[in-house]
């Protein structure tokens, strides 16, 4: 598929067939989920893949998981951004910090780069010929969520995608007549000034 196909494609499906995502693709998603930017190098994100009964934990264990029909996903990835491996890579020799404090940071970029993280797994979704839709998860659930699956207390969860065939295909190109229309260029983009 063409890379201006896989951006106009994707768009959050909100209801899944029941038919499984082939190991393949699984691997493929989650090696373009590698390949994001990452501030120093750092590689400060982690996720965790679930299918069949982990998906059900899950949604045991997460109180505010998004709907009925996301559910019926037969993958969940949780990508989770690790802020202590980049305040430990910053304060390496190379990078000129000496300390690992969090003021150095003008964004914590390791939302951030876990976020592009993301969005490679939703392109890639698309370019496999699959949907996806990606949610929050509740502070709330973050404990719940590292007991019930072994997460270190350091692995902050951004949320998650649900991975699977799109029940409604068909509305592949653009938004689905029940949404709302993204905004026009001139109201979001400005060249030169606001």
């Amino acid at each position: 598929m063409e890379f201006q196909d896989v951006v106009r494609r994707r768009r959050m499906v909100r209801k899944f067939t029941d038919e499984p995502v082939a190991e393949e693709s699984i691997r493929r998603i989650m090696s373009n989920a590698l390949r994001g930017p990452s501030a120093g190098f750092s590689q400060g994100q982690a996720f965790l893949v679930l299918q069949g009964d982990d998906v059900k934990r899950f949604s045991d264990v997460v109180q505010l998981w998004t709907s009925e029909t996301a559910k019926a996903a037969p993958v969940v990835v949780i990508p989770f951004a690790v802020k202590d491996v980049y305040l430990d890579r910053y304060a390496q020799e190379d990078k000129g910090w000496t300390d690992r404090s969090e003021d150095h940071w003008p964004v914590p970029f390791w939302y951030i780069d876990t976020g592009m993280a993301v969005l490679l797994i939703l392109q890639t979704v698309v370019d496999e010929g699959l949907g996806a839709v990606y949610f929050g998860i509740g502070r709330e659930d973050f404990d719940r969520l590292r007991t019930e699956f072994g997460v270190p207390a350091s692995h902050e969860p951004i949320g998650a995608i649900a991975i699977g065939h799109d029940a409604d295909a068909k509305v592949s190109e653009g938004a689905s007549p029940n949404t709302r229309k993204r905004k026009p260029q001139t109201e979001t983009v400005h060249y030169g000034q606001w």
